[in-house]
């Protein structure tokens, strides 16, 4: 549960921005629509080495740039 402490003065939307970077920041939305749908893990796996070759081939490229 996230606990927000509003000061005296402060302004509402200050205090609900601040709300919502933190909600962000804990990826509740992100976990529950990973949770939506069931992913095999081979199809997980096979996304997490498609991305790392993207970022290496990213990294090299500015390495010659």
């Amino acid at each position: 549960m996230l606990i927000i402490p509003v000061k005296d003065g402060e302004n509402i939307d200050r205090a609900l921005k601040r709300f919502k970077r933190k909600f962000d920041r804990t990826k509740t939305m992100k976990n529950l629509r990973e949770r939506k749908q069931f992913t095999k893990p081979s199809v997980s796996n096979r996304a997490q080495n498609i991305k790392a070759a993207y970022v290496q081939r990213r990294r090299t490229s500015e390495d010659q740039a």
